[in-house]
């Protein structure tokens, strides 16, 4: 009987014994804790997902603005909300939140030595996020790798190689390496060097280089193409040209241009040098004559040396 009033008079919760728990009063208390600790929840979830929502459909419903972000936005909202109310809901039950705080942060730095290279990705991810130096769909390069840029999450970025094929880079490494993003602008300028030969007529080469690409519907007038004599090099002429087109057109624009150019010059019957090499071969009376030349100078050596 004693041990039993002992239990009863034994402190368990907040400086209440058993016997006071098991009051009417309190258990009432108690209930109404949970409930309201679940209205709280409850409305936590349903804010925390209306927010995101309006949030993504900001991103959503206007071209100019990059989905990746607000989806980001988005996410940061809902665990900001949901955070506030756990938080609520500890001290619904009289939880001392400081003290959780700050075991958090000891926690999140220990996580944080233990994981520098994830959390590192973490980091870059929301760098590209906020900074955005590329969205979805433009085409890149970046450590090596070329492609458009198929996702962007906080670990790494997923872009689509020339030959489709689907390429994983960490953003440590893209936010930490050059990236160049050939979709940023609208118009690009694509650069050739034409050789001829020096025995060419220049007016009439770099006419015809002119003609033969202003010619093409997707050459720029303006900015003005640049066509002038760039190089002497041992066999050619060679001429710089650089024309403005459509960003989306460069590729195909560019290889098209040296195919057409070339055919050009060779209708027109304007060299186009190469490399060429000329191997004389010595034969054996030009040995034999060598060989005699060597010992007469071999003797009159001897003969001066003998009168000194």
């Amino acid at each position: 009987m004693d041990s039993m009033n002992a239990l009863m008079q034994t402190e368990i919760y907040n400086g209440k014994s058993l016997a006071d728990l098991v009051t009417l009063e309190f258990l009432a208390q108690a209930m109404g804790s949970v409930l309201a600790a679940t209205v709280i929840l409850l409305a936590g979830f349903i804010v925390a997902s209306w927010v995101k929502r309006r949030i993504v459909q900001i991103g959503d419903s206007h071209a100019s603005l990059d989905v990746t972000l607000f989806h980001f936005l988005g996410n940061l909202a809902r665990y900001v909300i949901l955070a506030f109310a756990v938080l609520f809901v500890l001290n619904t039950f009289g939880v001392q939140t400081t003290s959780i705080i700050a075991a958090i942060g000891a926690a999140g730095l220990a996580i944080g030595l233990a994981m520098q290279g994830a959390l590192s990705n973490v980091a870059a991810g929301i760098m590209l996020i906020l900074f955005r130096p590329f969205k979805l769909g433009d085409f890149i390069e970046v450590n090596g790798e070329m492609g458009t840029v198929k996702e962007i999450t906080l670990n790494n970025t997923v872009i689509a190689s020339l030959s489709n094929l689907k390429v994983i880079i960490p953003n440590s490494e893209v936010w930490g390496n050059t990236i160049t993003n050939y979709s940023e602008f609208d118009t690009r300028r694509a650069e050739w060097n034409f050789g001829v030969g020096y025995g060419a007529n220049l007016a009439t080469a770099e006419q015809v280089i002119r003609d033969t690409i202003m010619s093409d519907s997707r050459s720029h007038a303006e900015p003005e193409p640049f066509i002038q004599v760039n190089n002497l090099n041992s066999s050619s002429v060679d001429f710089l040209v650089r024309v403005w087109v459509d960003a989306a057109e460069y590729f195909q624009y560019q290889a098209d241009m040296k195919r057409k150019v070339k055919e050009a010059l060779d209708t027109a019957g304007i060299d186009i040098p190469f490399p060429t090499r000329t191997l004389v071969q010595a034969g054996p009376d030009a040995s034999q004559q060598a060989s005699e030349d060597g010992d007469q100078q071999d003797s009159a050596a001897n003969r001066n040396e003998a009168a000194a």
